[in-house]
């Protein structure tokens, strides 16, 4: 099975200037647990739930943090025709659950752990 079989093609994109009290409500809002972030000085970035809750943890005020201060811009990209053992092996390499799905030049796509689990569990359950 491939990546472009298990992304959700819902991509949450937000800039920057963005606090994380907007990222989250948006990324609440569309169900998703990592939001890409376009920004035109650095590039594209990620931004998760994770980085989100690790703010709040050192008593960081979502209302003034922004997105931009907390994306992740050593992004791993997938391309669509990766399989999803090469997606699962980059995530356990790089330790993160999401993975920006890039087809030409923008993102098309995002897969997650879950995305991944989700296509898996029926092929093994059927082999059992």
């Amino acid at each position: 099975m491939l990546v472009r079989d298990a992304m959700s093609t819902v991509v949450l994109t937000i800039g920057p200037a963005h606090t994380l009290r907007q990222a989250a409500r948006l990324m609440s809002a569309r169900r998703v647990g990592a939001a890409v972030v376009l920004d035109g000085d650095t590039g594209l970035g990620i931004l998760t739930e994770r980085d989100i809750l690790n703010s709040i943890g050192r008593g960081e005020d979502p209302d003034r943090e922004s997105a931009g201060s907390h994306t992740t811009h050593e992004v791993v990209f997938a391309a669509p025709g990766w399989t999803l053992q090469e997606a699962a092996e980059a995530m356990t390499r790089g330790g993160f659950r999401h993975l920006v799905v890039l087809d030409g030049l923008g993102p098309v796509g995002m897969v997650s752990v879950r995305d991944i689990i989700r296509c898996w569990l029926p092929a093994h359950s059927a082999a059992d």
